[in-house]
């Protein structure tokens, strides 16, 4: 929905939307003003013309308030007395490396105030619209930060890192995830599930944090109690009237606590159906997207592994935390695009963001460490991985081409079928006509008889 049409007269609701999950259904996604005020619908559901058919209803009193207000003039004040303080009053240390650490945060922090300030919306305004601004501004920062790391040695990078954290830029000892499988350890006396404290590190949560909000399938045991999860959080949220508020419109504190806390929950609910075999488009669409995830997946290992950051490094669970806020936004800007290139005739901006830092932190891994990368894969790995591609062109060529060949060429033969007996059919009369006339002709001539 566009800025513009966020709050139309007389309240009607724009569309709601969410990132895509198992069962095809879409979270959040209203519209709200320029991301600085709420959706409007004063005291009623949202127009039906204006709505989806598979859109919950959505009730909202259209309050205004202080949380939903601009406020440039007054971050662009606290903004200024900052670096006024900082000029003025506070004497520069001698330490030349410290005043470029702090210079650097400074001039991140200034471009943050400017982007959650002035940025362009995003799809979603739950909890806030400069909420998804701010992640949309910490994209621009991570690409920038990822193209300076492509463009050094890979000893030169490396140990930039220290200037993040001193403990980084040091050889990443050999960690064993697979030598020893077992849960309980008759010969450890001290601590028989070492294996377990061991191998639990921050990615376990992420993977089931993160498999709970996606919707690409994996095996059931491992991934699929998240999938589970989210599905059935998917369905509640379907089901649900969505009925908005002010604050201080509710009479109850309860009332107004319960009221705070759904304000981190979707606006509204859509269904959205992705079709991947409905077009070749489509399906390339959709191909894409899993390929992106799959590398962006393949990127968390690699990248910590290339530029030696310990898997319980607080970098590394943070950029997982980015890609949770950042994936949402860019698969709705995605779906959008391709369900509605019309309408949508640019690829969203989030959604560019995601695809180039994922391919930057790819290339990134490809110039650290190439050798890992060319290493052979088992036999059996590979038959199966050809086997897997060569059933993806196959189906493909079968679905886009050959079976549109197939039923094209059945059309045409039935449309020659039916001229055929057309042509039979007026024959047969005798004279090339159609009998209807021939009717018309014999009547009026004994009518002139008569």
């Amino acid at each position: 929905m566009r800025r513009g049409e966020r709050r139309s007269h007389g309240g009607a609701l724009g569309k709601a939307a969410l990132e895509e999950q198992p069962d095809g259904g879409v979270m959040e996604a209203p519209p709200g003003s320029r991301g600085d005020s709420p959706p409007a619908a004063p005291g009623s559901a949202a127009a039906p013309g204006l709505r989806r058919s598979t859109e919950s209803e959505v009730y909202d009193d259209g309050t205004n308030t202080f949380f939903w207000r601009a406020h440039t003039l007054t971050v662009l004040f606290i903004l200024t007395c900052a670096l006024g303080y900082v000029t003025l009053l506070e004497e520069t240390p001698q330490d030349t490396a410290y005043n470029t650490k702090r210079g650097i945060v400074a001039s991140i922090l200034v471009f943050l105030c400017f982007g959650v300030t002035q940025a362009k919306d995003g799809p979603f305004s739950r909890p806030h619209p400069a909420y998804w601004r701010f992640w949309l501004c910490v994209s621009v920062v991570y690409e920038l930060f990822l193209i300076f790391i492509l463009f050094q040695t890979v000893h030169d990078g490396r140990q930039f890192m220290k200037y993040i954290d001193p403990n980084l830029g040091v050889a990443l000892p050999e960690r064993d995830y697979g030598g020893n499988c077992l849960i309980y350890d008759p010969g450890n006396k001290t601590d028989p599930f070492h294996n377990v404290w061991d191998k639990l590190d921050g990615f376990v949560p992420a993977h089931f944090l993160g498999w709970y909000l996606k919707w690409i399938m994996d095996v059931i045991l491992c991934n699929g109690f998240g999938i589970y999860c989210g599905m059935k959080t998917l369905g509640w949220l379907s089901l649900k009237t969505y009925k908005w508020q002010g604050l201080w419109n509710i009479p109850t504190y309860k009332g107004k606590i319960k009221r705070i806390a759904f304000q981190f929950t979707p606006y509204s609910w859509v269904k959205f159906e992705w079709k991947p075999a409905s077009s070749l488009r489509r399906w390339l669409a959709v191909c894409g997207i899993i390929f992106v995830f799959l590398l962006a997946e393949l990127n968390t290992f690699y990248l910590k592994f290339v530029l030696w950051m310990p898997p319980e490094h607080y970098l590394v669970l943070l950029r997982l935390v980015f890609f949770v806020n950042v994936g949402g936004v860019g698969m709705r800007e995605i779906y959008d695009f391709m369900d509605d290139p019309k309408f949508h005739k640019k690829l969203g901006q989030q959604a560019w963001l995601v695809a180039a830092i994922t391919v930057t932190e790819f290339l990134i891994v490809v110039k650290y460490d190439p050798y890992t990368l060319m290493l052979s894969l088992p036999f059996y790995i590979t038959q199966c991985w050809i086997l897997g591609i060569i059933l993806v062109l196959t189906w493909t060529i079968w679905r886009f081409f050959i079976r549109d060949i197939t039923l094209r060429c059945k059309e045409i033969r039935r449309q020659q079928q039916e001229h055929k007996y057309e042509k039979d059919k007026c024959l047969s009369n005798g004279d090339g006509h159609s009998s209807v006339p021939d009717e018309q002709n014999g009547n009026k001539l004994r009518e002139r008889k008569l």
